[in-house]
């Protein structure tokens, strides 16, 4: 049965593997390209104005050239890259982990679907205090300029 494959966590082992050397082959030959994100798993930093993000549906697509294509990299399992929002241009570093991508498109054309769909299973997290470390991240990441030391 077809759920018994995609929500395998080997399955969604593959899939990650093959969604990040995808992008990395893409990054290589300098092709643009759109990943269709799903929202509920992205993090905006700083976060999107509430105006912005209600713009959003459960399924964004996002496309990957200038700017953004420049600033964008795989960190840790997510695609990592620098966008801006609305009217104003708002800019944000957007976090989406690779299983979030549902597709990566060329022109219209899906080059890749992902039908993953395992579930992590949630461990309790210990909640530590970062304090200053945190800050001083989120302030460096604030500033749009510093987005180049994101990238390898």
């Amino acid at each position: 049965m077809l759920d018994n494959v995609i929500e395998d966590k080997h399955f969604a082992n593959v899939m990650q593997k093959n969604i990040q050397n995808l992008i990395i082959y893409l990054f290589e030959k300098d092709e643009h390209f759109g990943v269709l994100c799903k929202i509920d798993q992205i993090t905006f930093e700083p976060p999107l104005p509430k105006e912005i993000s209600a713009e959003f549906r459960s399924m964004t697509l996002f496309f990957l050239a200038g700017y953004t294509f420049d600033t964008a990299t795989i960190v840790d399992n997510n695609l990592v890259f620098e966008a801006g929002f609305g009217t104003d241009n708002f800019g944000s570093i957007v976090t989406v982990p690779l299983l979030g991508i549902v597709q990566i498109i060329i022109d219209e054309t899906p080059l890749l679907i992902n039908l993953a769909n395992y579930k992590k299973e949630k461990k309790a997290v210990k909640k530590v205090d970062n304090g200053g470390v945190e800050n001083s991240m989120a302030s460096f990441l604030s500033n749009p300029e510093n987005s180049k030391f994101l990238k390898k």
